[in-house]
């Protein structure tokens, strides 16, 4: 859509957001909000984690933190590990998550929603991603998403079809005039006007 498009490191005096929704969706539109208003542009933020169905959804919105606020993925992974110690396969379902909000100044929120099915692994394997990649295990490619390289992941993960979903939404909602192309670069000045 020729959308420059910034991340949080340009701008200084960004308000720190605590998320402490109940949902990912509640965490995402706060961030969003909380920039948003910051800023007076508009901004796409998003939470995501891994929910674990026999575990009545964790880590869930607690995914980073699962182990503790300053835990690390290793010491995540292996409280994850330990809390399904002894469950069989189908126990083991689960899938990653991902929300982003989008907020423009004047207007309601709104939200996306990507998910990605697989199960949790009995041990790690790969070493690419982050998180709880190397545990996730996805039926379908026989391997875990640390298995997959980057780009495979990049296509199928639940960040992916969030993103698709956005793009969706906001060709659908607005239509864009003077938007930036290659040759103007950042400069553009791209009008989002309501369809």
């Amino acid at each position: 859509m020729g959308l420059p498009v910034v991340g949080l490191s340009r701008f200084s005096d960004i308000p720190e957001v605590v998320e402490d929704g109940e949902t990912f969706e509640a965490n995402a539109v706060k961030k969003a909000e909380a920039v948003s208003r910051a800023l007076n542009r508009p901004v796409v933020a998003d939470d995501s984690g891994l929910v674990v169905p026999a575990l009545n959804g964790a880590p869930g919105v607690r995914s980073a933190r699962y182990a503790g606020p300053e835990a690390d993925d290793r010491a995540n992974n292996e409280k994850l590990l330990q809390a399904l110690r002894g469950v069989e396969e189908k126990g083991r379902e689960a899938f990653f998550v991902c929300v982003m909000a989008l907020k423009i100044p004047g207007e309601e929120p709104r939200w996306v929603r990507g998910e990605c099915h697989g199960r949790i692994a009995l041990e790690p394997k790969g070493t690419h991603g982050f998180g709880y990649d190397p545990l996730f295990f996805l039926p379908e490619y026989g391997k875990t998403m640390g298995e997959l390289p980057p780009e495979q992941k990049n296509r199928i993960s639940h960040r992916a079809k969030a993103s698709r979903q956005l793009l969706q939404l906001l060709k659908a909602t607005y239509r864009f005039e003077g938007a930036a192309s290659p040759e103007r670069g950042e400069g553009g000045s791209a009008s989002p006007h309501r369809q």
